[in-house]
């Protein structure tokens, strides 16, 4: 069944007038027609590239919501009162879409609001990515990274939240490495080195519940499992949480068999340690 779900971005106009800032169809998304509000504060600029800035960043935060960015965006539409204003556009435009190169078309049209100098809408297709696609993996450095990579850890395991205390301890020890599409963060991933007689490390690929099924999570696995084998690894394991299917199930379809389940002392959380086969 083709899931379908709504995004909201805050815009009175959405509640008054009955419409989502954007739909997710499956692995489509459409971008309600954007003008240069703030829907914060429901104020507008009087220039129009301050408009047309505006739009693009209520858009963006709306596509990465549904687990894309700027580059998923297969066609774009530019609606202007005044057809002089859009020239003034073009070089935002261009800076954003200049290598994506959707489909785009421009009307001369009247807007709902008179303060309203440009509308933009977008539709985009959520597709495979992959390494050198608008994915980049990178090594957690600074505090910064150190906060996005705690976000998705405790977004995706809250039974073990962690502070940022935390992380900067486990950073000493651990490889610990952050997934973005394009500049939107989408996911992370842990390597704990080898230990133990057997040379065992651990490896997990955590990504955000609307990035998945893009490959995010087998391009961090697969770094993951890569970076641990350069470390002299006799053996890789994986922890999920029982809780989390799809985190069962990706790692079944790498080969993991369970080897163990647990409750932790104190906890009533379900964990599940995780084997890879030899030779996998």
């Amino acid at each position: 069944m083709t899931q379908r779900r709504t995004i909201m971005s805050g815009s009175t106009f959405e509640e008054r007038i009955g419409y989502a800032r954007a739909v997710v169809d499956g692995d489509r998304v459409h971008v309600s027609g954007t003008t240069g509000f703030d829907y914060a504060t429901m104020t507008i600029a009087d220039d129009v590239v301050e408009q047309a800035e505006q739009c693009l960043r209520t858009m963006g935060a709306a596509l990465a919501e549904a687990g894309c960015t700027f580059a998923d965006v297969v066609r774009v539409r530019y609606l202007l009162p005044e057809r002089e204003d859009f020239e003034r556009c073009w070089p935002l435009l261009r800076r954003v879409f200049g290598e994506v190169r959707p489909a785009a078309t421009m009307m001369v049209c009247g807007l709902a609001d008179e303060r309203m100098r440009i509308e933009i809408e977008a539709d985009a297709r959520r597709g495979f990515v992959a390494p050198g696609s608008g994915l980049r993996i990178e090594a957690v450095d600074g505090v910064a990274m150190a906060e996005q990579w705690r976000h998705v850890h405790n977004e995706i395991v809250p039974p073990a939240a962690m502070s940022l205390d935390d992380v900067r301890e486990r950073s000493a020890r651990y490889r610990l490495e952050n997934a973005y599409l394009g500049d939107v963060l989408a996911g992370c991933s842990t390597v704990r080195p080898p230990a133990g007689e057997e040379r065992v490390a651990t490896v997990i690929a955590r990504v955000l519940p609307a990035f998945r099924g893009r490959g995010i999570g087998t391009a961090l696995y697969e770094r993951g499992l890569a970076h641990a084998r350069g470390l002299g690894a006799g053996a890789v394991e994986t922890v999920v949480l029982a809780a989390n299917g799809e985190g069962l199930r990706f790692a079944a379809a790498r080969g993991f068999a369970e080897s163990e389940r647990y409750v932790l002392d104190g906890e009533s959380d379900e964990w599940v340690d995780l084997r890879l086969a030899v030779g996998e």
